[in-house]
């Protein structure tokens, strides 16, 4: 995993230790599937191979939330929590949060896959 600037550390400064958890063990859900970059920006982090694939926009107190990005929506699941059309584009971000580490199960990682694929 790479980190394209030093804002990860920032990001998550002041974060609770069960969300940098949450945090790490997404990553560590991704890098079992191949190489990651990560990108801090203003709002959020993005997760890379050659191009975004996965973005956790919100880090609280216990929990993350991560927007999956499909060119379709992926309604028959239990794992996201709103699935919204991208206005003038051609996604549909699959919402996802996470509370605890159990979380990040079959399906779940199921969809990190497809997302990771997408992102090569």
């Amino acid at each position: 995993m790479t980190n394209k600037n030093s804002g990860i550390s920032s990001f998550l400064q002041n974060k609770s230790a069960h969300s940098i958890a949450l945090f790490e063990g997404l990553l560590g859900s991704f890098q079992e599937i191949g190489d990651v970059n990560l990108h801090a920006a203003k709002t959020m982090i993005s997760i890379s191979n050659r191009v975004n694939f996965a973005y956790v926009i919100q880090i609280g107190k216990d929990f993350i939330d991560v927007v999956l990005p499909f060119k379709q929506g992926y309604e028959d699941n239990y794992c996201f929590r709103k699935i919204k059309k991208v206005p003038a584009g051609d996604d549909y971000n699959h919402h996802l949060r996470i509370y605890q580490l159990e979380d990040l199960n079959e399906e779940v990682r199921t969809f990190l896959k497809m997302a990771y694929e997408k992102g090569r």
